[in-house]
């Protein structure tokens, strides 16, 4: 049994994992209702561990899944509660505090562990699929690992409708797909191309196109960048169904995705092969557009 001051201590633990991995977009900000924060903090430190075990730098593939099914049966007893009773010899203090944090999500959030398992799926095909043929493909991918955060945080704050599930999907879809193209040269050289092989075949291209300067990449990407641009689109009424701070949360993160977009357009446009990226300059502009926004 974990004391409250084990629980604190743990849910500490997961907002320190949640502020020291870098991320476009905010975790568990100011501006996420407070009540709010630790539970998705507990669900962030869930999810980021796993999705570095699926990129455990040289570890073979074997080692990973093994690692992800672990994290699986965790899972699993974590739902039953009975994540403190079998503490493995050597097992991490970090391990311990994930799991201590979410179990008590789970049960106070009524979280859906379907939700939190589809995570782990994904995970598990990162450490095989490197590639995808079709767009298809690359939806039921972030179906499973994009889409269930957002679901998971509507949860937390106690929302269960499919029309919220629907838009909520979408720009976690967008999200996803924004950081794929973002970060398409990266991707590439760690051996994985997000980009739907049929954007580079249709063109006349092939894999060897994924590289700065390539026409037919920069034609790929401007086609990828306007299918997310209307995933985002179908998306905003998230932002303004909600109410209170967790409307603004959605908003900023809603506007840091499409900022990020409009920079990978023009970059696209001027043969800038940079990796677009937000900074302070860009204060002001999110400042004026929180500001001005107008419901649709």
């Amino acid at each position: 049994m974990v004391t409250a001051a084990g629980l604190e201590a743990a849910y500490a633990s997961c907002e320190r994992i949640a502020r020291s991995h870098y991320e476009n977009f905010p975790v568990a900000s100011v501006f996420l209702p407070r009540h709010m924060r630790r539970h998705v903090a507990a669900v962030y430190a869930f999810a980021r561990t796993a999705d570095d075990f699926a990129d455990e730098g040289d570890t073979v593939s074997a080692e990973r899944i093994g690692l992800l099914d672990g994290w699986s049966g965790r899972l699993a007893r974590a739902v039953d509660g009975g994540a403190q009773q079998d503490v493995q010899p050597g097992e991490p203090a970090e391990t311990l505090a994930i799991f201590a944090a979410l179990g008590v999500t789970i049960r106070e959030c009524a979280l859906p562990p379907e939700l939190l398992a589809a995570l782990i799926s994904a995970f598990k095909q990162d450490v095989h699929v490197h590639r995808y043929r079709t767009w298809d493909a690359l939806f039921d991918y972030a179906r499973r690992s994009a889409n269930p955060v957002g679901r998971l945080v509507l949860r937390i704050a106690g929302h269960r409708t499919q029309t919220l599930d629907g838009w909520s999907d979408a720009i976690c879809t967008a999200l996803q797909f924004t950081n794929f193209w973002q970060d398409v040269h990266v991707d590439y050289a760690r051996g994985r191309v997000y980009l739907p092989q049929v954007e580079l075949t249709q063109r006349g291209g092939s894999e060897d196109d994924v590289r700065p300067g390539s026409a037919v990449l920069a034609e790929a990407l401007r086609e990828a960048a306007g299918r997310t641009r209307q995933l985002f689109l179908a998306g905003r009424p998230l932002c303004d169904a909600l109410h209170g701070r967790l409307r603004y949360e959605l908003r900023a993160t809603w506007l840091g995705g499409v900022r990020i977009l409009d920079r990978l357009e023009q970059q696209v446009a001027d043969r800038d092969t940079g990796r677009p990226a937000l900074g302070l300059a860009d204060a002001p502009w999110f400042a004026w557009r929180m500001i001005t926004w107008v419901p649709r």
